[in-house]
């Protein structure tokens, strides 16, 4: 009998949606700048430098940074926890992790 072979698209459960936003690690008193690829209400996928990489490994906080172009008002800042799922090498200088969402709360900006 063939086992059957699931795809990453086949696991999903919630639609991701494609966004390059300002993404922050959370290590302690650390903050780690990066940025998403694609981002949905229980997973992220995002890009941190290669060197910093290293530094994460389990469970974190973060801040994604959605801009208002995306809001349609002003800027929102989702604050949360992850947890990393696999991290992949896509460069010599970047590092791209895949993370599951544990929680979120979403903050409004006000308008300057």
């Amino acid at each position: 009998m063939a086992a059957k072979v699931e795809s990453a698209i086949d696991r999903r459960e919630g639609k991701r949606f494609g966004l390059n936003a300002p993404f922050t690690v959370i290590l302690g008193n650390r903050e780690i700048p990066g940025f998403t690829r694609d981002l949905s209400n229980r997973g992220v996928y995002f890009y941190m430098d290669v060197a910093d990489s290293s530094l994460i490994g389990g469970d974190f906080e973060f801040v994604v940074e959605l801009p208002p172009e995306i809001t349609l008002s002003t800027v929102c800042l989702i604050r949360g926890q992850g947890r990393v799922l696999r991290t992949d090498n896509t460069s010599s200088q970047m590092t791209g992790v895949a993370a599951e969402i544990l929680h979120y709360s979403m903050q409004r900006q006000a308008e300057a």
